[in-house]
């Protein structure tokens, strides 16, 4: 009976020897556990000793009530057993070269926010969602943003302008619901309007995983408060105590599915992509009217979920963060240290099968690498890899999404397949220190590229990669009637100097720092969908 679930069997010998805590009636509470669906029994004093096995692998075992949304240390040990079964199959997948060979399929997420009429967040998120209906919307961690979720596209021939179309037709007809409900929908890195009030558990979604996550994150980081700290132009730094500052920042989120072949140097060439990347795209230069870095989301979101390094609960790394170096033979290095650097966060288990992953997937998603790579599954349930670019800012049009989508592609086809892996050329803690460097200042940073040199994003961007992405996107297969229209857009911002971040701080500096008027300046620029490089003030 105990060979069904060896992790069972190993919670019961353990737990056995546990004694329940005895309620007023003179029983104990126990639990009934099936994996990770849980309901509480009562049983009598003396049968607390041990565990009661059925033939279907449940037990009972001494506990507390199961809250809501809480998780007691038998949740944590199964699923850590499980994630280590999981990954163990994961590695000879790897091993066995087991993943398909079908790459080059691209698609991306978009998160947005819900403003009012004046332009301040509206947390309406759930009542927006009910008048959708089945449009492919999800609700974020707040009440005041939403994510549009995009179809995967293999890229080659047209699929450029059909992403770009599919994305345009969705925001349009969400945009146009929201004003008939007297909000606006805005896609951009940190809403201008945001307050530090709005950002607190009373806006948190009501949805179990997120409330989950808050608890889970506050447990792991004690009872000090967590802090932002951020100097840019201007110093911002208080206090907080939950994770909704998350909830300040906003992404567009590029997928790109792999082969196992390729994955390494596309991991890296991502991984020194980004630089270049989060500078083009950077969108988010105010939080709480001061003006921070061109891409304040990045330091947000790593101060947000302030977990790992000097706090023993939640492991040695940063679970936030641009990784740790390059990989060297396999993706199957990230996964290995995703389960022996990072404690579960979020002990949500399955009777799934291991083969479907969902342990493995679960944990991964509770670690936030700026690049992450993801197992996914096709129709037919076999195995494949993808990257998430998590670099880019939301907005400021669909034309610039498209824009920035394009330009990463090109770039990790380009980079991946140089004759000299450009890994060989840029030290690890380059790439890293740049990714940071252009988070901070945009297309005025100084970065160290393959040629050995220090040269400005702006100059490298205009001198080699318009050139390098383009190159990619040919390889690729991609129309070029779209390549020229995509990365056309880049090189007028970079002809310009103007991205949404340096837009948003010329109109400040021009009109004033009412971000109010801000925020509905841009969202009426916005609508008009004309790409940033060409907004006025």
């Amino acid at each position: 009976m105990f060979h069904r679930d060896s992790a069972t069997f190993e919670c019961y010998r353990i737990l056995s020897s546990f004694r329940a805590p005895q309620t007023a009636h003179g029983r104990r509470w126990c639990k009934t556990v099936n994996c990770a669906s849980m309901s509480l029994v009562m049983v009598t004093p003396g049968l607390t000793k041990g565990l009661v096995m059925d033939t279907v692998g449940k037990a009972c075992f001494m506990g507390v009530e199961n809250k809501p949304n809480r998780f007691n240390p038998f949740d944590f040990f199964l699923f850590g057993s499980r994630l280590s079964r999981e990954t163990e199959l994961l590695g000879t997948w790897f091993s066995d070269r087991r993943f398909l060979h079908d790459h080059g399929w691209g698609g991306f997420e978009l998160e947005a926010w819900l403003v009012d009429a004046k332009g301040y967040p509206a947390p309406l998120n759930q009542r927006f969602l009910e008048r959708l209906g089945n449009y492919p919307l999800v609700p974020e961690l707040s009440l005041f943003n939403v994510e549009l979720n995009t179809e995967e596209r293999p890229l080659k021939g047209d699929a450029l302008r059909r992403m770009h179309d599919s994305l345009a037709s969705t925001w349009s007809f969400c945009d146009q619901t929201a004003m008939e409900m007297g909000m606006g929908l805005m896609m951009i890195g940190i809403l201008p309007t945001v307050t530090f009030d709005d950002l607190t558990s009373s806006n948190m979604t009501p949805v179990s995983r997120y409330m989950a996550l808050n608890e889970q994150v506050i447990r792991m980081h004690g009872d000090d408060p967590f802090e932002l700290n951020i100097a840019g132009r201007e110093h911002l730094c208080l206090e907080h105590h939950d994770i909704l500052m998350e909830a300040a920042t906003t992404s567009f989120q590029i997928h790109l599915q792999v082969n196992q072949e390729d994955a390494v140097r596309m991991y890296n060439a991502a991984l020194i992509a980004s630089a270049p990347m989060v500078a083009i795209a950077a969108n988010a230069p105010f939080l709480f009217g001061k003006s921070l870095w061109d891409e304040t989301r990045i330091p947000v979101f790593e101060q947000a979920v302030p977990l790992g390094r000097d706090r023993a609960l939640s492991g040695p790394l940063p679970r936030v963060s641009f990784g740790h170096g390059y990989v060297r033979e396999s993706l199957m290095e990230l996964f290995l240290e995703n389960q022996q650097s990072f404690p579960p966060l979020l002990p949500i288990g399955s009777n799934d099968r291991p083969e479907q992953m969902h342990h493995v997937r679960m944990h991964n998603s509770t670690i936030w690498r700026w690049n992450r790579p993801l197992v996914g599954f096709d129709a037919m349930g076999r195995p494949h890899l993808r990257l998430e670019h998590r670099v880019t800012s939301a907005g400021p049009t669909v034309m610039d999404c498209m824009a920035n989508a394009a330009m990463f592609y090109g770039l990790v086809y380009a980079l991946s397949s140089l004759k000299t892996p450009p890994e060989k050329l840029i030290p690890f803690f380059e790439a890293q220190s740049g990714f940071y460097l252009a988070a901070r200042h945009g297309l005025d940073a100084q970065i160290l590229w393959i040629q050995g040199n220090r040269v400005s994003l702006r100059e490298l961007l205009y001198r080699d990669l318009l050139s390098l992405a383009r190159r990619g996107l040919e390889q690729a297969g991609l129309d070029m009637a779209d390549i020229d229209i995509f990365l056309g857009i880049i090189e007028g911002r970079l002809r310009t100097g103007q991205n949404g971040a340096v837009w948003q701080r010329a109109y400040v500096n021009k009109h004033g720092p009412d971000m109010g008027a801000l925020t509905l300046a841009y969202l009426q620029r916005q609508r008009t969908m004309e790409p940033v490089h060409g907004w006025t003030l």
